[in-house]
């Protein structure tokens, strides 16, 4: 079981360590939440029963946990800085400038824990129904947050180009 649980991790890398830079912007606060990640991905295993695909279940995994940790911390969030190899955004067009998305990415910081949440999936290009299940909300209501958070980030993006 240990060695389908690391060849697991092996296959899948990119989501812990995405997830990880979304919410932590210290080296050391991302290696701390990658390894408790990683341990209730362990913990979590033994009950895996196939019934989504394992990267839903890792997303769902690292997502609860990532949040969880960030809620436990006092104080006022600290905002997590993006390089432009943290995501690969598919449906950006290729004419779109450093600046456009290093103003994406800005603007995403400005958002809730949740909602860095929901637009990492979308960006990472997952069906609203693999959204829902990582989430654990429903699939319509992964469309209403996914609009207002794009309402959102135009309002951001329009406000900061002024």
């Amino acid at each position: 079981m240990e060695k389908e649980f690391v060849s697991l991790l092996n296959r899948h890398p990119g989501i812990l360590y995405k997830v990880c830079s979304l919410y932590c912007k210290a080296r050391d606060d991302r290696n701390d939440l990658f390894q408790e990640i990683v341990l209730q991905l362990w913990k979590a295993y033994p009950t895996f029963k196939n019934e989504s695909a394992v990267t839903t279940w890792m997303y769902r995994i690292a997502l609860n946990t990532a949040i969880s940790n960030f809620r436990k911390k006092s104080g006022k969030p600290q905002p997590v800085s993006f390089s432009d190899l943290d995501f690969q955004i598919p449906d950006l067009k290729e004419d779109t400038s450093d600046e456009e998305i290093s103003l994406l990415y800005a603007s995403i910081e400005q958002l809730s824990p949740v909602e860095k949440a929901v637009i990492s999936l979308y960006l990472d290009d997952r069906s609203y129904d693999e959204m829902a299940t990582i989430l654990g909300i429903s699939k319509s209501n992964v469309g209403v947050k996914l609009n207002r958070i794009k309402t959102k980030l135009e309002k951001l993006i329009k406000s900061t180009t002024r």
